[in-house]
């Protein structure tokens, strides 16, 4: 499971010996930055129990460790309206 933007993810020691107090971490983005292998760089909040924003981190995890909580909403399908046609007519000059 890769992770995607809005998910909330439970990342205890499971994900890296650094979470000894394991936390809530909503996800703004999977950084491209070179790792090992099974390994990533997420951008995100820290939550606390409420699931309120308390600090924004980037932390390096095990993929094979992460826990959802809560997936992303899907994403909003785009709904594209009708246009009207324009209405042109001759115009007299002078």
């Amino acid at each position: 499971m890769l992770p995607r933007s809005g998910d909330v993810l439970h990342v205890t020691r499971a994900a890296s010996v650094q979470f000894l107090r394991p936390i809530k971490f909503r996800v703004i983005r999977v950084l491209d930055w070179p790792t090992y292998d099974g390994w990533l760089w997420l951008d995100g909040y820290e939550l606390n129990a409420a699931g309120d924003a308390i600090s924004r981190r980037s932390i390096f995890v095990q993929q094979a460790g992460l826990r959802q909580l809560q997936a992303a909403e899907a994403p909003r399908q785009h709904t594209v309206r009708a246009r009207r046609p324009v209405v042109r007519t001759p115009v007299q000059v002078g």
